[in-house]
């Protein structure tokens, strides 16, 4: 006896229906909060690449956002914060990320200001500090020129400015030269 597969095409049911477009909107919407906080924007992309028809996709976000499951100020807050601590990037990097995710520049510049310049300058410090390893020879010109250029490149990577890289590189280098 062989195992039956796929509906019976004598049998009396009707196959499903296809899904409403909103329920699957619904669905991805919820599967992708879940996940970790998303901006609106990333959600639509996310709608988009599933084929919810445009309407339907703007129409479900709207609710979301009534009942403050998208909050794309609060999102940025969130990346502010997280990205700040984790990754040490500077206020420019932060600001092209939620560029990129779609929150507008007001809404980034408010959540920006959580992060202050002393902040900033203490998280380059701890970045290049974090990079320092015994045995590098700091008192030779061309050794010292070398990790300069290394770091403030690694800064620059983090989004911070070139003066700013160059300054913080030079005061620590300096520090760790006196301590040895």
């Amino acid at each position: 006896m062989t195992a039956r597969r796929g509906p019976d095409p004598n049998s009396s049911v009707a196959a499903d229906p296809e899904p409403d477009p909103e329920s699957v909107a619904r669905a991805i919407v919820l599967r992708q909060l879940t996940m970790a906080p998303r901006s609106r924007l990333q959600l639509s992309r996310k709608l988009a690449e599933r084929n919810v028809p445009e309407d339907v996709a703007q129409a479900v976000l709207d609710r979301f956002e009534e009942v403050q499951l998208i909050d794309d100020a609060e999102f940025a807050r969130m990346w502010v914060r997280s990205r700040s601590q984790s990754k040490k990037l500077a206020k420019g990097a932060i600001r092209r990320e939620l560029a990129d995710k779609g929150i507008e520049l007001d809404a980034a510049e408010e959540a920006l200001s959580q992060l202050s310049d002393q902040d900033e300058e203490l998280a380059a410090r701890e970045l290049v500090q974090r990079k320092l390893r015994p045995g590098m020879d700091l008192s030779d010109r061309a050794e010292r020129d070398k990790y300069t250029r290394r770091f403030a490149s690694m800064l620059a990577r983090k989004g911070y400015a070139p003066s700013l890289a160059f300054r913080i590189v030079g005061e620590v280098l300096a520090e760790a030269g006196t301590l040895e």
